[in-house]
C-alpha cells in the first residue's frame, strides 16, 4: 500500500540506519517495517554493523568538544528549530507512527505533539539550569555550584513510544549540552529514520551534526557495544526489567549513570464514594488505549466492595462498545498489539488466569476474519481475579484488566503494593483523608500517584519515572535535566591569605 505521507517524509527505498556527521550507507542488513494492522511492508532500513557504530559515536564525541561551549540558549535556539521542524511535519509523523506500532491516529499526533512540546520546554531550560551559591565560613572566599554538559549519551527506545521517549531524553540533553546516539526499537526503525531526517540539516548546518546521531541496529552491533562504551556516561533505556536489569548491572560496573524507564503493573482503586463516572472513563482508557501497551497501561483495578458490582458490569458493558480495528480508520478504539509474539503472551496470560482461578468476564479471543488478517488483533479483556494469584503481580504487555474487590484503601494500598513494579497508580475519591493517605508516605509506593484520574496520560512539566524494578529513572521535566549533565563545586578565593576551613592550621 503506498501512502503518500511516506513520500514527504523522505522515506522511499531502502533507508539509511546511520547517521553521525552525515548520513551514509551502513553495511549491515536489511531491516523490515510491518504494519501491525494489515501486515503490510511499510519500508526497510539497512543497519549499521559495529564499524558503522565506532564511526558514528567517535563523531558524535568529536562533534561534543564544540557543542559544550556553544552557549546554552544559542543550543536552546536549535533546539527551537528542531520543535518546529517536528512541528511542520506533525501531520506525517503522527501518521507513521499510527502505521508502524499501530496506536490510534489521536495517539499517533498526540505523541509527536509530545515530541514537540518537550522541545519547547527545553528551549525554556536552556536560560533556567541554575547552580547554588551560598556563603563561606571562611572570609574573603565564595562557594557555588555548577553544571556542565556531561558526554554522550545513549538513548535505547521501545516501539511504544517510537518518538515521544527519545524526544523526552534528546531535547533535554542538547540544550545540555550533551551529543545524543539513538537506538531505537528494531520494530519502529521508521519513526526514527523520518525523524532524523528531519532534524539533522539543523544542527549540521551548525558543524555539529553528529550532536543528534542514530544507529538503527541489533543488540550485537550496537546495543551492548553502547551499553559497554565508556564514551557514554549516560545510558537512558526504555524497556523490560529483564532488560533494564543487564543495562543496570552493566553501565554500574563501570561506574557511569543510567536512566530506567522499565515494566508497570499499573493500579487503579475505586472507593465506595468515587466518582463513578469519571472512574469508568478512566478505566476503559487505561485498560484498552495503545491495546494496553502502555508502561502505564491499567493493569490491576481494586474496587471496594459497595461499587464493585456495580461499577464492574458498567465496564463490561463499556467494553462492549468497544471498536476494534485499523487504527487509521476514524471511529477505531483499539488497534493492533504490535505483533505475533505479542498475542502469544496475551493468550498465555489469560490462559493463566484461568488456571489460576480466574474468571473472564469480557473478550478473551485474538481475533480473525477479514480486517483482522495480520493476526494481531484481540479482543480487550476482563478477568475476575483475586490478588493472591500470581499472574496477577506480572505485567502483561496487553490489553488485559484483573479486577478485584477490597474491603478498604488500606487492603487496595497494600495489594497494589505488592508487585515488583512501581510506575503508575490511581485513587477515585472525593474524601480529602482517603487522597492524602493515598499520597502520604505510607500510602502509594509509585513514581507516579494521581487522585481522580487514571494511571495513562503523564504531562512533560514534571518528572516521569517509577521505583522499584521500573528502575528509578526519571525523565522530562522538573529537575531531570541534572541527570544530563555533571555537577561542579567550586570555591574562589579572592583574598590574599590562604585560612583552611574547619579552622585546620598547617605550618
Amino acid at each position: 500500500m503506498t501512502h503518500e505521507f511516506l513520500k514527504e517524509l523522505g522515506l522511499e527505498g531502502v533507508n539509511s540506519g546511520a547517521c553521525g556527521a552525515e548520513f551514509f550507507e551502513p553495511g549491515g542488513e536489511i531491516l523490515s517495517s510491518y504494519d501491525p494492522a494489515t501486515g503490510e511492508l511499510i519500508g526497510q532500513v539497512k543497519q549499521a554493523t559495529r564499524e558503522d557504530y565506532e564511526r558514528v559515536v567517535a563523531e558524535a564525541s568529536e562533534a561534543f568538544k564544540k557543542w559544550r561551549l556553544m552557549p546554552a540558549p544559542k543550543r536552546g535556539e536549535l533546539v527551537r528549530q528542531a520543535g518546529n521542524a517536528m512541528r511542520s511535519k506533525k501531520d506525517a509523523l503522527g501518521k507513521l507512527v499510527t502505521l508502524e506500532m499501530g496506536k490510534l491516529l489521536q495517539e499517533g499526533l498526540g505523541e509527536v505533539q509530545e515530541a514537540i512540546d518537550i522541545a519547547d520546554y527545553a528551549v525554556g531550560l536552556s536560560r533556567q539550569m541554575y547552580g547554588v551559591t551560598t556563603h563561606s565560613e571562611r572570609p574573603e572566599h565564595r562557594l557555588y555550584e555548577q553544571w556542565h554538559p556531561l558526554g554522550n549519551v545513549g538513548v535505547i527506545t521501545a516501539f511504544n513510544f517510537p518518538i515521544a521517549v527519545w524526544a523526552w531524553n534528546a531535547m533535554i540533553a542538547m540544550v545540555c549540552g550533551d551529543s545524543v546516539v539513538w537506538k531505537p526499537s528494531p520494530k519502529t526503525p521508521l519513526i526514527a529514520v523520518a525523524t532524523q531526517k528531519l532534524l539533522h540539516p539543523i544542527f549540521a548546518a551548525e558543524g555539529v551534526g553528529a550532536i543528534c546521531s542514530l544507529l538503527v541496529g541489533d543488540l550485537d552491533n550496537v546495543g551492548v557495544p553502547m551499553v559497554n562504551d565508556r564514551r557514554f556516561p549516560l545510558i537512558s533505556a526504555t524497556g523490560s526489567c529483564r532488560m533494564g536489569r543487564e543495562v543496570a548491572s552493566t553501565v554500574a560496573g563501570r561506574l557511569a549513570r543510567s536512566v530506567l524507564e522499565l515494566g508497570g503493573n499499573n493500579a487503579l482503586t475505586v472507593l465506595d464514594d468515587a466518582p463513578l463516572d469519571l472512574a469508568l472513563r478512566a478505566v476503559v482508557f487505561g485498560a484498552c488505549g495503545t491495546a494496553g501497551q502502555r508502561c502505564t497501561s491499567t493493569r490491576r483495578l481494586f474496587l471496594q466492595k459497595g461499587i464493585a458490582e456495580d461499577l464492574t458490569q458498567k465496564i463490561v458493558d463499556a467494553y462492549k462498545q468497544v471498536k476494534i480495528g485499523n487504527p487509521l480508520n476514524e471511529g477505531t478504539l483499539v488497534g493492533p498489539l504490535i505483533d505475533t509474539d505479542a498475542v502469544a503472551m496475551y493468550e498465555k496470560a489469560i490462559e493463566a488466569a484461568k488456571a489460576q482461578g480466574g474468571e473472564v468476564l469480557a473478550g478473551g479471543n485474538v481475533l480473525k476474519g477479514e480486517g483482522y488478517e495480520s493476526g494481531c488483533f484481540v479482543e480487550p479483556t476482563i478477568i475476575r481475579a483475586t490478588k493472591d494469584m500470581a499472574i496477577v503481580k506480572e505485567e502483561t504487555f496487553a490489553p488485559i484488566l484483573y479486577v478485584m474487590t477490597v474491603e478498604d484503601l488500606n487492603e487496595a494500598i497494600d495489594a497494589q503494593n505488592d508487585v515488583d513494579q512501581g510506575l503508575s497508580s490511581s485513587l477515585f475519591t472525593v474524601n480529602m483523608r482517603a487522597s492524602e493517605r493515598f499520597l502520604s508516605a505510607a500510602g502509594s509506593d509509585c513514581g507516579i500517584a494521581n487522585i481522580n484520574l487514571g494511571t495513562s496520560g503523564a504531562e512533560i512539566g514534571l518528572a516521569f519515572g517509577g521505583e522499584k524494578d521500573t528502575g528509578g529513572g526519571r525523565e522530562a521535566g522538573s529537575d531531570s535535566w541534572k541527570v544530563y549533565m555533571r555537577r561542579q563545586t567550586n570555591t574562589l578565593n579572592y583574598g590574599t591569605s590562604l585560612p583552611l576551613a574547619q579552622g585546620i592550621t598547617f605550618g
